[in-house]
């Protein structure tokens, strides 16, 4: 077996470990970037532009349904979902070719191999090749930026029937009649959401009292009342038991409940109970890497493992997974060994949306933390019906909530409105650049935009209930 070497190994095509391999490259590094599956990582082939495509097809749908309110007279929309699917892979495959011509082409000293890497020592890793050649690489610089997988729960019956994780949904040719989806976190709502404006039944199925369980009860109660007035089924407080398939192909899925037990039944199942690491490959054990107890790559707060050169980036160590997480990896390790400049990856701020309709942006403290940190706050909340541009567009649904501290600066916001993620940015930025909350209410603000609510959330600040 032939062994080549390298000033850097890359492991996982992912968000964070391209552009370190052009980073690097184009610092004269020799690089080597070994990839099992597609180029491009979750982000780009199953995670978050597939479903944003999906996504947009299904809130073309949800307008011309509702196109009436405005005035419009429009016939039901007619949902060809092959050509949905059609267009979701066309953008998928685009993507995955402007990566592959990112590393291969325009960037000279990277060396991109498709197989499986597992680790053979502290700086050696074999490649198994797509076609089943073997090689021995070394280097000093490993970057292990695997991701993660479905996590797959223990539910008796499960391996008997055909369930679906969103790697398989993503890929379905027929629209499901009824979707059971099993979890109810940001995925299962999105999904869930989603098939039901193509014209689904949809139930999703969670195991706690609320969706987002990591969210104020505010949020998960509007979130709830957003999804049941679209026609989506919640089971709440569910624990799944067992799921079987008849003879016709239906799915059910018998769950002790609040109300006792109920038998759910349904023609598609979606998986979305969560995520696992990929690290259970790679033979670490091998190269001495220590994992926690989930098989998250432990790493300290430079991202790197306990072994000296070797560093773990994005989803497959612990923590949020986000891809702009991801990157922002790829940006602390560039910047501590290309320039110079050390930035703790413990120390950042944490932006997300949720990309339901209407998108819930979330920045900051929510009001559980800071109450569970004993931080003081004060709170202002505001409905979007407030906001001229949402009663001129009809997007009233939602609010804005927004925490500020004994300095009247912001503490966190969460922004579950129309463009959610956009405003929820605007906070970020105030956030960012320390502004006080009486200089935003008498900020200038072109009229009318869904921003001007900016001048407005702050009118009923009160200390929290």
């Amino acid at each position: 077996m032939p062994t080549f070497s390298y000033d850097a190994l890359i492991i996982g095509s992912g968000q964070a470990g391209n552009p370190l391999a052009t980073a690097l490259a184009d610092a004269g590094r020799r690089v080597v970037l070994v990839e099992e599956n597609h180029l491009g990582g979750s982000c780009v082939n199953y995670g978050c532009s597939p479903t944003k495509a999906l996504l947009a097809a299904a809130e073309r749908a949800h307008h011309i349904r509702t196109a009436a309110e405005y005035g419009i007279r429009a016939q039901e929309p007619e949902v060809d979902f092959p050509a949905i699917i059609a267009r979701k892979e066309a953008l998928v495959q685009h993507s995955r070719a402007g990566v592959r011509s990112n590393l291969t082409q325009e960037h000279p000293g990277i060396t991109v191999l498709h197989g499986h890497a597992a680790f053979t020592g502290p700086h050696s890793v074999r490649v198994t090749l797509v076609e089943g050649d073997e090689r021995e690489i070394e280097a000093p610089l490993i970057f292990i930026n695997t991701g993660t997988r479905p996590a797959i729960p223990p539910l008796a019956g499960l391996e008997a029937v055909p369930y679906l994780t969103t790697t398989e949904l993503l890929d379905l040719q027929e629209l499901p009649e009824h979707l059971l989806i099993l979890g109810g976190g940001y995925i299962g709502m999105e999904f869930g959401q989603m098939f039901r404006r193509f014209g689904s039944r949809v139930t999703i199925i969670e195991s706690g009292k609320k969706l987002l369980e990591r969210e104020d009860d505010d949020v998960c109660a509007a979130m709830q009342e957003v999804l049941a007035a679209e026609g989506v089924e919640l089971v709440l407080g569910a624990e799944a038991r067992r799921v079987s398939r008849n003879a016709a192909g239906q799915l059910t899925i018998s769950a002790h409940t609040p109300a006792g037990e109920r038998r759910l039944h349904g023609s598609h199942l979606l998986i979305a109970t969560g995520r696992t690491p990929n690290s259970d490959k790679l033979d670490l054990s091998k190269a001495g890497i220590k994992t926690d107890e989930k098989g998250y790559i432990r790493v300290n707060s430079s991202l790197e493992t306990n072994v000296r050169g070797i560093y773990a980036l994005g989803d497959v160590h612990a923590g949020p997974q986000f891809t702009h997480l991801s990157y922002d990896d790829y940006r602390v390790v560039r910047d501590a060994l290309l320039h110079g400049k050390r930035r703790s990856a413990r120390q950042r701020p944490l932006p997300y949306t949720v990309f339901t309709d209407p998108q819930l942006g979330r920045i900051g403290l929510s009001e559980e933390q800071a109450q569970a940190q004993k931080i003081p706050y004060r709170v202002a909340k505001m409905p979007v019906r407030t906001i001229g541009r949402a009663r001129e567009t009809g997007r009233t649904t939602g609010f804005w909530k927004v925490l500020v501290d004994s300095q009247d600066r912001i503490l966190g916001a969460a922004i579950f409105c129309a463009e959610g993620g956009e405003l929820m940015t605007m906070f970020q930025l105030i956030m960012m650049g320390r502004l006080k909350y009486p200089q935003l209410q008498n900020m200038i603000i072109a009229h009318p935009t869904w921003a001007e609510g900016i001048n407005n959330v702050f009118a009923k600040l009160q200390e929290p209930e």
